[in-house]
């Protein structure tokens, strides 16, 4: 048998963590951007005078990304198990780019008519092929880069940079807000954050292609494991794979609930300005982004499963009363605590979920093992949740957001009771 790669120094761990993490935030600030200037470009693909038609018009393209999403952690996650991580990392912001740049210029609903809202549609397409595959080669990746003892705050820094995406895009907003006019930004402006995430992806393309190997990949590939591929995952690993759909699924609706819905739900629901909505996102965003190492720090003291459970325990309880409060408040500071708190809950699925995935399945599936349950979870339950919220409260029944919600935490929470403690069972530690 040949003799496997030797394991990286902490300083490699530390270089190789940081450029995945780099490129991440890039591909997330890319997807998160359409989300942010939704309120602002909406109007030039979807004509209405109805502003809740309009998000809603252009929150079911969102929902549309995502349904590329599987197909993306299918193909990608194949790639990533038999090519390498850094190749699959490579090849999902390269479409992450093409996807930015053509929102970017394509042309409004009166120039080129019922074409507009199709290029949108494509380009959408291409984002969510592109995060389909990003999401389970960089938790992977990190997880397998990061040290047994550190493993769940190392693996953090995907949510954070995820987060951090999320936050830039918000930061990019604020600053157009604040040095272009209302009439300019939703005349043109809107269009420069999907160059600006056009020009950082070129940039990540090169960065990315200087990374390291993971040793997993390299001593899975010279001891001549199994190859990756659909069949495998669903023969060999069918518990793992359903394990890691409904743990995602209860997650999945809360993170964007509170986060990506979150900033229409307080203009359009609790009456704030756009401007003070985008505010509490980015303050509430950032704080959360700060939460992450500290619970992926405490997951490696106590284990994932408490931080899990707590989750679901404090969301099924919490949910309704946050949503329900947060309709009738119209005072900032208020919001924003309650936007903070949903967040705090929030994290006890966020900060580890990354980790837990990737130590349920061994190192020639983990990729597709991680992405591909993932982002069928994401298709059904997170990307639909605001093309959901939003038809509830279209139809007058707003509340049953909420509910719902809640409903979809319990399930995972379920999940998570009964689940062994991946720390403890962990299959990287067979790497």
């Amino acid at each position: 048998m040949t003799a496997g790669p030797s394991a990286p120094t902490q300083r490699q761990r530390l270089k190789a963590i940081i450029g995945g993490s780099t490129g991440n935030l890039v591909e997330w600030y890319d997807w998160y951007a359409y989300s942010a200037f939704t309120l602002y470009f909406a109007p030039h693909f979807f004509p209405s005078e109805d502003r809740t038609a309009q998000l809603l018009s252009a929150a079911g393209i969102f929902a549309v990304g995502f349904l590329m999403r599987p197909i993306g952690a299918w193909l990608m996650g194949v790639y990533a198990d038999r090519h390498g991580r850094k190749s699959g990392l490579t090849l999902s912001v390269a479409l992450m780019c093409a996807g930015s740049l053509l929102i970017g210029v394509t042309p409004g609903y009166e120039t080129i008519g019922v074409a507009a809202p199709m290029l949108l549609v494509l380009a959408r397409l291409m984002q969510g092929l592109s995060i389909g595959g990003e999401y389970g080669a960089s938790a992977t990746y990190l997880s397998e880069m990061a040290g047994r003892n550190r493993r769940g705050f190392f693996s953090s820094f995907q949510y954070v940079t995820l987060i951090a995406g999320q936050l830039v895009a918000i930061c990019v907003l604020l600053i157009l807000q604040a040095s272009l006019s209302v009439d300019q930004l939703d005349s043109w402006g809107w269009r420069i954050p999907f160059f600006i995430g056009g020009a950082l992806a070129i940039i990540v393309f090169w960065l990315r292609r200087g990374l390291a190997e993971t040793q997993s990949f390299a001593k899975a590939k010279a001891e001549g494991a199994p190859k990756s591929g659909f069949v495998e995952l669903i023969t060999r690993h069918p518990r793992e794979t359903m394990t890691v759909m409904m743990l995602t699924a209860g997650g999945t609706i809360a993170f964007y609930a509170y986060s990506i819905y979150m900033q229409k739900f307080l203009v359009n629901t609790s009456g704030l300005s756009r401007e003070t909505a985008s505010q509490i996102n980015a303050i509430t965003l950032f704080l959360f982004m700060l939460l992450q190492p500290v619970a992926g720090a405490l997951s490696d003291r106590i284990g994932r499963r408490p931080l899990m459970i707590s989750f679901g325990v404090l969301g099924v309880i919490c949910t309704y009363p946050i949503f329900s409060t947060l309709a009738r408040t119209t005072d900032p500071t208020v919001a924003g605590l309650l936007v903070m708190a949903g967040l705090l809950i929030v994290t006890g699925y966020t900060s580890i979920n990354a980790v837990v995935k990737a130590e349920l399945f061994p190192a020639h599936i983990r990729a597709l093992g991680v992405a591909l349950p993932y982002a069928l979870a994401n298709t059904l339950f997170g990307g639909t949740a605001e093309f959901v919220a939003l038809w509830f409260k279209q139809a007058g029944m707003e509340q049953a957001f909420y509910i719902y919600v809640s409903i979809m935490i319990a399930i995972s929470l379920a999940v998570y009771v009964r689940m062994r403690e991946t720390a403890q069972h962990s299959r990287i530690l067979e790497d």
